[in-house]
């Protein structure tokens, strides 16, 4: 049995129970301004947001903070942390990853003994770095011994998920559709997580500026279920 397998598939749960599902990461924006409205333009969403946006951000800091943890690299992770804070410029997309973070270390605390997790969770109590979902997630990964590309395929999926089941309830498409959609991202994910193993670290924040402005947006929305 592989029990790294079993240990991806928990960590990567899109159903943990850490708030996931309350953010649309400015999807709700996009949908009440007419831009996503059917299985076409949910499907390009969630294509440029993985390729687009996570790829540069999340995912490429993610890759980084698992070789940090493999290193034992206390300031490297620091710096991630930074850089992490930096490339996310709308204030509720900054507060989404780091209460997803601080959650996740909260769960995984007492199942992982990671020295380093240790440490950034208490720097985090101490107000000393912010605490990111991403980088939580890094760490843990490499502290359970889950092979990286397994990692971080974990990692792009989950992030798929959440923005298919968005998409499916805001749109609003069929569960069929969904199904649909996130197959049809298989090969765009295994591309993905073979080009993040060793991301560009100049190339960290190059992401479309649309995402930063609707969610920025969001913030203004007459009514909204989301809370980013």
């Amino acid at each position: 049995m592989n029990s790294g397998l079993i240990r991806l598939l928990q960590l990567s749960d899109p159903t943990l129970p850490i708030g996931g599902y309350a953010h649309s990461a400015g999807l709700e924006t996009y949908v009440q301004a007419g831009v996503v409205y059917n299985v076409l333009t949910a499907k390009m969403f969630v294509e440029e947001m993985l390729a687009r946006n996570l790829f540069y951000t999340d995912a490429a800091l993610a890759s980084l903070a698992y070789d940090a943890a493999a290193r034992n690299g206390w300031n490297e992770l620091v710096t991630l942390d930074d850089e992490c804070t930096a490339v996310k410029l709308p204030k509720e997309m900054r507060q989404s990853s780091q209460k997803l973070g601080i959650r996740l270390m909260k769960l995984f605390q007492p199942l992982c003994d990671s020295a380093l997790a240790n440490q950034y969770r208490e720097s985090i109590h101490n107000q000393e770095v912010m605490g990111h979902y991403c980088l939580a997630f890094g760490l843990y990964a490499q502290a359970l011994q889950i092979p990286k590309a397994d990692a971080m395929t974990g990692f792009y999926y989950n992030a798929a998920v959440g923005m298919v089941t968005n998409c499916v309830k805001l749109v609003p498409l069929g569960q069929q559709d969904g199904q649909e959609i996130l197959f049809s991202l298989h090969p765009l994910i295994q591309e993905l997580v073979m080009n993040t193993l060793q991301p560009n670290r100049e190339l960290i924040g190059l992401c479309c500026p649309g995402f930063d402005i609707r969610s920025m947006q969001h913030e203004q929305l007459y009514s909204r279920l989301y809370m980013s």
